[in-house]
């Protein structure tokens, strides 16, 4: 069985349902808010297409459309669909470590005065509540449209998860505070 990045995965998953073509995928990810929850660029789309083309997990053929240049319309393999699922399985059962850039600024707090650290926590929380509040909308907009559980719990997980990180920076902030007698 063929191991699949989450960055194919994310693109065998668009093709699951239907046959598409690259710019057809672009849509679909631009609609579905995509960026919010997987790392995937205009750019990747053509360049992971072709490397699950070269696995055989997908097929392509052109199609003739009037008055417009052929498409090169994807079409997901049983090998495939095979490997998505074998991929989504995997994604679902193990906790996987998460690396954060914050944690690195976290590791060397101690070459900032207290103040600044305590400045730059507090921006941190001001840009945190900006996607509380981004997060917010989308679960209830998703909830108004009558979507999916699947497709709301992208928008309220990211949104508990980030609640609970403004809670611990606050936590640390009044440690800093009570540690350096401020």
């Amino acid at each position: 069985m063929s191991r699949i990045s989450d960055i194919e995965t994310a693109i065998l998953g668009l093709l699951y349902e239907k046959p598409q073509y690259g710019y057809q995928l672009e849509k679909t990810i631009e609609s579905w808010g995509m960026r919010n929850w997987t790392q995937i660029g205009f750019s990747s789309i053509y360049y992971v297409l072709k490397k699950l083309e070269k696995k055989e997990l997908v097929t392509s053929k052109l199609k003739k459309v009037e008055g417009k240049p052929s498409r090169k319309v994807f079409t997901i393999t049983d090998l495939g669909r095979e490997a998505m699922q074998e991929k989504l399985k995997d994604l679902l059962s193990w906790n996987k470590k998460l690396i954060s850039p914050f944690d690195l600024g976290i590791a060397y707090l101690n070459y900032l005065e207290p103040q600044e650290i305590i400045e730059c926590l507090e921006n941190y929380i001001k840009s945190a509540d900006g996607r509380i509040k981004f997060l917010e909308s989308s679960v209830k907009m998703q909830k108004e449209l009558k979507a999916p559980y699947y497709v709301i719990a992208l928008f309220s997980r990211p949104l508990e998860i980030l609640k609970t990180e403004i809670k611990w920076v606050e936590q640390l902030i009044e440690t800093i505070k009570k540690e350096e007698n401020l």
